[in-house]
Formats: structure tokens, C-alpha cells, sequence
């Protein structure tokens, strides 16, 4: 069976909040447990928060603001965390990040953030975030539970966005079918499940947007949580070379 239980409780994230702390201090941890965390949160205790009066827009961005109806400081800030902008269209920059991932904004987001006209941004290296977590999270209690950094993306093709893993730790992100065979016996070609981002979304029906919930803790997963001593490849296994895009 699995579960997924929100965290109540926890105080708004405050930047060089010990994370970790306070999610130990709400729930009663277990090897094989996945702590699945809102990247705000993350980014919060990181201090990846940017406030728009400290920002002075250059002139590609004072251009595309005048173009998209936006904020010449806000579009700045999502360039600052832009690697290559692949469109610019409705209001919406779709960006490559610094990280590789493709999303709109550059993941830059100002919804539940208590401060006005402040910005969150990802963490800077998320499966590093996620490592750190696990790590502190079995120092605090002597389980070694996987944690997954989430963002809400938007897909091609799709209305509406869903949460997907922009950091791992202690899960295998990927779950490989190809080679095996379906229930009649034919070769499986393409099978190839993204776990980590399956767990994200399950993660995200358990808490609502507006529930200052960030953290949930997903159990029956266990037969896909790593050993305590081996972190596994992270999130960065789930993005897909440029040379393999095809929508590029």
C-alpha cells in the first residue's frame, strides 16, 4: 500500500532555517520512508529569495517586459537564472536553467511567498539540497529516509501543471522496463518509468497549494530507497540531453 501524509505544523521557512530540524521535530521518521519537500521551502532555508527593489532590469529584459506585459525586474531575475531562452510567447519565457531544466520562468515564483514583491528562485544545485537533507534527516534520527526536491511544471501538449523531482536523494529516479516483457510476452521497447517524479505527483495530491504544507511523507516505496550510504544519481538522471530532444 502506499501513503502520503502532509507535515501540519511546520513555521513559514525562514532563510538558514535548519530544515531538517523541523521536519524531524514533526514527524517520526523510517528507513524507507521518502520525504518529499516543496523546493520553496528549500529554497527559503537557502536563501534563494531575490526582492525586486534590489534588482536593476538590463535592456533584453526591460525589451521582453515591454513585449509580455511584465515586470522589467522580474524578467530580469528570470534571466539572471536562464541558460539559453527557447521561447518567448503569452506572457511565459520557457527557459533552459542553469541545471538543464526546460520550464517556464526559469522555475522563478512568486505564489507563497509571505514577503511583497519578493521572488523565489530553485536551488542552486537540488540534488545536492536533497543530499544534505537525507544526510542531516539520519543525523537527527538514525533513519535514512530518501528525500525528493519538487517543483510544479508544465507539460507540452497538456493543460495544467504537476509536481516533478528537481532533486533526489536515496531514490532510484528511474525504474527501467526496457527489455523486459508485458503481460504477453512481447518485448517492452520503451518502458521507461520516471519514478521520482510519479512519487512527486502523489506528494502533491496530499497537500493543497495554499496549505503551507511543503513537506509530505510517502511510505510503501521501500523496495526503491537506496542504502543510507548511497544517495543515488539524483534528479539530474531525469533530464534528457539536448541531443536527445526531439522538441527543441
Amino acid at each position: 500500500m502506499l501513503s502520503a501524509e502532509a507535515l501540519a505544523g511546520l513555521p513559514e521557512i525562514a532563510p538558514g532555517a535548519d530544515l531538517a530540524a523541523l521536519i524531524a521535530a514533526h514527524a517520526e521518521l523510517r528507513d524507507g520512508d521518502v520525504v518529499v519537500v516543496a523546493h520553496k521551502a528549500v529554497s527559503k532555508a537557502e536563501g534563494r529569495v531575490r526582492r525586486l527593489a534590489e534588482v536593476t532590469p538590463g535592456e533584453r529584459a526591460r525589451e521582453l517586459a515591454a513585449a509580455h506585459g511584465k515586470d522589467p525586474r522580474h524578467v530580469q531575475v528570470v534571466l539572471d537564472e536562464t541558460a539559453e531562452l527557447l521561447r518567448a510567447e503569452r506572457g511565459v519565457l520557457i527557459c533552459v536553467t542553469h541545471h538543464g531544466f526546460v520550464c517556464a520562468n526559469a522555475g522563478v515564483d512568486a505564489s507563497n511567498v509571505a514577503e511583497p514583491e519578493t521572488l523565489i528562485l530553485l536551488p542552486e544545485d537540488p540534488d545536492g539540497s536533497a543530499r544534505r537533507l537525507r544526510a542531516r534527516l539520519r543525523e537527527l534520527t538514525g533513519a535514512a529516509p530518501a528525500v525528493v526536491v519538487t517543483d510544479s511544471f508544465g507539460r507540452a501538449w497538456r493543460h495544467g501543471q504537476a509536481d516533478v523531482a528537481i532533486g533526489i536523494a536515496g531514490l532510484a529516479p528511474l525504474e527501467d522496463w526496457r527489455g523486459r516483457t508485458d503481460s504477453h510476452g512481447r518485448e517492452l521497447r520503451a518502458t521507461w518509468i520516471a519514478l521520482a517524479d510519479q512519487v512527486a505527483g502523489a506528494a502533491d495530491l496530499a497537500r493543497g497549494k495554499d496549505s503551507r504544507q511543503p513537506v509530505v511523507v510517502v511510505r510503501g516505496l521501500e523496495r526503491h530507497v537506496l542504502p543510507p550510504d548511497d544517495d543515488g544519481p539524483g534528479a539530474a538522471a531525469l533530464v534528457r540531453p539536448a541531443s536527445e530532444d526531439l522538441f527543441r
